[in-house]
């Protein structure tokens, strides 16, 4: 029997699963990629290495700004200070600057690997069914294989969560309300770096929100790599589009910014992120039904960010080692 089952090697299951086992609790991690980190994805290919889910991290609190000092202490982050741009006006609502900008060394899935060494994770593990039987918890794959636990923890998307638990499960309901926007990445890998004066961009004009280079990052290898990624409205349109017409039509978008990105490109590939970021968050970490011991954790409930993730992490474990 074990303890906890957590289902999504992300932000918010690693953390969870690393304090729990830290005090003394046996975890099981099932993850249906073939590696952790979630959103906080590395693509390495054909001699180039992109980070095209988030981005870097960022602290507001004073503990994960702690706890990124830790990390980077490690040798796990470093601070990351592009040369910035804007195109467009620049939203109303658009946050402050942040005092620091922090990148996985090697990749933005740097931290996620480290904490997932340490834990039982199963990788390429596709969650089927569960179900409480009034004791224990069965998770089952698609596979066929079956785990039984006296908690858990589902950190999938509030839509994947939702069709696990059912529509008559009473969480089901704000699950379903939360609405996650996509978001449509273009990786492009050159044999000459683009002659552009800057390294970073925020875009709030056309099809874009953001552009990047990433082979300029500390610790990144590989040769001239750029992403690119679709502003949400943009993604919602084109979310069912082939990759190429994705890939062709972004990489033009880039191109209209500037024409230096207008030369041969060794690499230029699509990726679809359906559930990117919360729409709008809800107002608390977790969801819980404590008399189940079931938690619910994620970016979505406590803000779109790393730190968000991290925070619903933290607080799915406290909530989790109670129940226990």
């Amino acid at each position: 029997m074990i303890d906890v089952v957590v289902v999504g090697a992300g932000w918010s299951g690693l953390t969870a699963a690393t304090r729990l086992a830290s005090q003394g609790y046996s975890v099981v991690v099932v993850e249906k990629s073939r590696g952790p980190g979630g959103r906080s994805a590395t693509r390495r290919q054909d001699g180039f290495a992109f980070d095209h889910g988030a981005q870097y991290l960022t602290a507001r609190s004073d503990a994960f700004a702690r706890q990124i000092e830790a990390w980077a202490g490690a040798g796990l982050l470093a601070p990351w200070r592009p040369r910035l741009s804007v195109f467009g006006q620049r939203p109303e609502n658009a946050g402050g600057t942040p005092a620091d900008r922090w990148v996985g060394v090697s990749g933005m899935n740097a931290v996620p690997h480290r904490l997932a060494e340490g834990l039982d994770c199963r990788w390429r593990w596709q969650v089927e069914g569960i179900e409480f039987d009034g004791r224990e918890w069965q998770v089952v794959s698609s596979g066929g294989d079956r785990l039984r636990a006296r908690s858990l923890l589902l950190t999938a998307p509030p839509a994947q969560s939702a069709a696990l638990l059912g529509e008559a499960h009473p969480l089901s309901a704000t699950l379903v309300a939360v609405c996650m926007q996509p978001c449509l990445t273009v990786m492009l890998g050159f044999d000459q770096a683009p002659a552009v004066s800057f390294d970073a961009a925020f875009v709030n004009q056309g099809p874009l929100a953001w552009i990047a280079r990433n082979d300029d990052k500390p610790g990144h290898p590989g040769g001239p790599a750029w992403i690119a990624q679709a502003s949400s409205e943009w993604s919602r349109e084109n979310l069912e589009s082939s990759p190429e017409s994705v890939a062709s039509e972004l990489h033009a978008a880039m191109i209209e910014l500037d024409a230096a990105f207008d030369v041969p490109t060794r690499l230029c590939i699509a990726h679809r992120w359906r559930y990117a970021r919360a729409g709008s968050p809800l107002s608390g970490p977790i969801l819980a039904e404590d008399a189940n011991r079931l938690v619910l954790a994620g970016d979505w409930c406590a803000g779109e960010r790393i730190e968000g993730a991290w925070i619903s992490g933290m607080a799915a474990a406290k909530r989790l080692a109670a129940l226990l």
